[in-house]
C-alpha cells in the first residue's frame, strides 16, 4: 500500500490497543501496489478466483425485521457456515468459497445484509438503521429462522465486524470465527479521536457521506462510486466488468443508500441508533474480548496492522493469525482457497 496507508496503520497501532482500526475500518481504500515478489505471491493465492459466476437459486426467509435473501451451498446435513459480505460488495464475494466448502461437506449460507440485493424490510415503518449491532442481530435472527443453533462464522469488512460482534455478544452461537482485518468492532468514543492528516485522507468517503451532497452523490453515482472503491481497496485484483456488475446489482436495493449513509454517519456520531440496540452498544463500547476459537486474516489492505499484533490480545480463545501478501480487501473473492481453508482450519481449532 502507499505511504499514507502505512502511516494510518501506524497511528492506529499507537492508540487504544489498535481499536482505532476497529472504529474506522471497512473500508479504507488506497491506491498503490506491492513489489514484484508480493505480486507473484498474490497471483498464487488467487488460484480459483472467478471460477464460479452464479450463486444458484436465491432463497428467502423471514428473520427479525427482514426478509433475507441468501445463497446456500452444500448438503443440508452439513455443519453450518455463515459467511458475511461487506460494503460495497455482496454475496458474490463467496461465489468461489461456497462450492469449496460444500465439497468439504459444509452447509454454507451467504445472506445479503440489510440494504443489499434481495433482502428487504418487512415493514415500511422500520427505521433504515445501519448501526453495527442491528446488522449483527439480523444475522442472529437469520440463524434462528433457519433453526441453526451454532455455526462457523466468517466475514470481511462489515461482515468481519459482524462476526466479531456475534462472537463477543453471542459466543454460544459460534463454533468458530474467521475475521478479515481482525478485531474491528466500532467504539464511538475512539472514533472521535483525530488521526494524522495523511491517515484521515484514507477516510474521505466517510466525510463525504456525512454531507447531504455526499448522500445525493452516492445515490446518483453509486455504480461508479463503488467500482472506484473496489479498485482502490484491491489495486492488484484485475476484476472484469462482468464480475463487478454481478455485485453492483445488489446496490439497486431501495434501502441501500439509507443503510450505507446511516452506517457511516452513526460511526461518526452524526446519526442516532435505535434504543433497542443500546444495551448491545454499551457492551461493545467496552471493547469486549472474544473467547470463540478464531483465525484472523490480514492482507496488504491492512498496512502496518498486517501482523495482527495490535488486536491479538482481544482473542482469548484458541487463536491463529494469517497474512495474505499481495491480496486486497475483498479476501474471499480474491483468494477463495486460502479463505475456505481458514474456515476449515478454524473449525478444527
Amino acid at each position: 500500500m502507499t505511504l499514507n496507508r502505512r502511516l494510518f496503520g501506524g497511528a492506529l497501532a499507537a492508540g487504544a490497543a489498535g481499536l482505532a482500526a476497529a472504529s474506522l475500518s471497512g473500508c479504507s481504500p488506497d491506491s498503490g501496489g506491492g513489489s514484484a515478489a508480493t505480486t507473484t505471491v498474490g497471483q498464487q493465492l488467487r488460484a480459483g478466483s472467478g471460477a464460479h459466476t452464479t450463486l444458484g437459486t436465491i432463497k428467502h426467509v423471514d428473520a427479525g425485521v427482514l426478509n433475507i435473501g441468501y445463497a446456500e451451498f452444500g448438503p443440508a446435513t452439513g455443519r453450518p457456515v455463515v459467511l458475511l459480505h461487506g460494503w460495497p460488495y455482496d454475496a458474490y464475494s463467496y461465489a468461489d468459497v461456497g462450492p469449496l466448502l460444500a465439497d468439504a461437506g459444509y452447509r454454507v449460507l451467504v445472506p445479503y445484509l440489510r440494504g443489499y440485493g434481495p433482502t428487504t424490510f418487512l415493514s415500511p415503518q422500520t427505521v433504515r438503521n445501519g448501526q453495527q449491532s442491528a446488522i449483527a442481530k439480523d444475522i442472529v435472527d437469520f440463524m434462528d429462522a433457519l433453526h441453526i443453533d451454532k455455526a462457523i462464522l466468517g466475514g470481511y469488512d462489515w461482515g468481519a465486524r459482524t462476526v466479531d460482534i456475534i462472537g463477543a455478544l453471542w459466543p454460544q452461537r459460534c463454533r468458530a470465527l474467521v475475521a478479515v482485518s481482525g478485531y474491528i468492532v466500532t467504539q464511538q468514543a475512539v472514533q472521535q479521536q483525530p488521526l494524522t492528516p495523511s491517515a484521515e485522507l484514507g477516510w474521505w468517503y466517510q466525510y463525504y457521506f456525512a454531507t447531504e451532497r455526499g448522500r445525493a452523490g452516492y445515490a446518483r453515482y453509486r455504480h461508479d462510486f463503488n467500482k472506484l472503491i473496489w479498485q482502490r481497496a484491491s489495486p492488484a485484483w484485475k476484476f472484469d466488468d462482468a464480475t463487478y456488475d454481478r455485485s453492483a446489482a445488489a446496490f439497486d436495493n431501495p434501502d441501500h443508500v439509507d443503510i450505507v449513509i446511516h452506517n457511516y454517519r452513526w460511526r461518526l456520531g452524526l446519526a442516532q441508533g435505535e434504543p433497542q440496540y443500546d444495551a448491545y452498544e454499551q457492551q461493545l463500547a467496552t471493547g469486549p474480548a472474544i473467547s470463540v476459537p478464531t483465525i484472523t486474516v490480514s492482507s496488504d489492505f491492512d498496512g502496518a496492522a498486517e501482523d495482527g499484533k495490535t488486536y491479538a490480545s482481544k482473542f482469548t480463545g484458541k487463536y491463529v493469525h494469517r497474512v495474505l501478501d499481495g491480496i486486497g480487501h475483498n479476501v474471499p473473492q480474491e483468494a477463495p482457497k486460502p479463505f475456505a481453508q481458514a474456515i476449515i482450519d478454524a473449525d478444527r481449532l
